[in-house]
């Protein structure tokens, strides 16, 4: 018997399973991704996914913003 496990050569997909869409930015504050990047990653070419996964790292500042609260309220 072998012990060679086939594998796929394919970029896995970035999901934490923390699955919430942010409601301004439109993406899951988990992987990054937008709804139509998740919906459509198992029919992406790995061009495509590669293009997706390079960019991902360059949304993370776009959640960090706070969006308010008390203070933005308040006067300054």
């Amino acid at each position: 018997m072998k012990d060679d496990v086939w594998k796929r050569d394919e970029i896995a997909s970035p999901c934490v399973r923390l699955c919430v869409v942010h409601p301004e930015e439109r993406i899951c504050v988990g992987c990054m991704r937008s709804i139509e990047e998740i919906s459509g990653w198992s029919r992406m070419t790995h061009e495509e996914r590669a293009a997706v996964m390079a960019e991902l790292p360059s949304r993370a500042p776009r959640l960090a913003k706070r969006r308010g609260g008390r203070m933005a309220r308040l006067e300054r």
